[in-house]
């Protein structure tokens, strides 16, 4: 059974950073693509970034410049760094990855507020 365990999140004023993280486990062929997504009140869940085993990564525009994702296939974790965080990055945020089907984490809340 797959099992995504995520870390980070939290309350920063505009301008600021945060880093996430996620440890990925279960499964014996590894991780195809890792990710994140995230999802703001009323909203529906959209796309951050993705990152390929072998390293290709792919953002949202939204977020292009702002946010760095970077994985580590030896530990299974994938990690988001977002810096310069505006109001309206305002999201619980979930780990995704594909491994013989979609899985999806619990998800952490990031706060942008003054």
């Amino acid at each position: 059974q797959v099992q995504l365990v995520e870390s980070g999140g939290g309350l920063v004023q505009p301008g600021g950073s945060l880093r996430l993280s996620c440890a990925a486990s279960g499964s014996m062929f590894g991780f195809s693509l890792m990710g994140w997504y995230r999802q703001a009140p009323g909203k529906q869940r959209e796309l951050v970034a993705t990152v390929t085993r072998r390293g290709t990564s792919n953002y949202a525009d939204s977020v292009k410049g702002r946010f760095t994702i970077s994985r580590d296939n030896t530990k299974n974790t994938v990690s988001l760094q977002m810096n310069s965080l505006e109001v309206d990055d305002t999201a619980v945020y979930y780990c995704y990855t594909s491994s013989f089907g979609e899985f999806w984490g619990q998800g952490t809340q990031g706060t942008v507020s003054s």
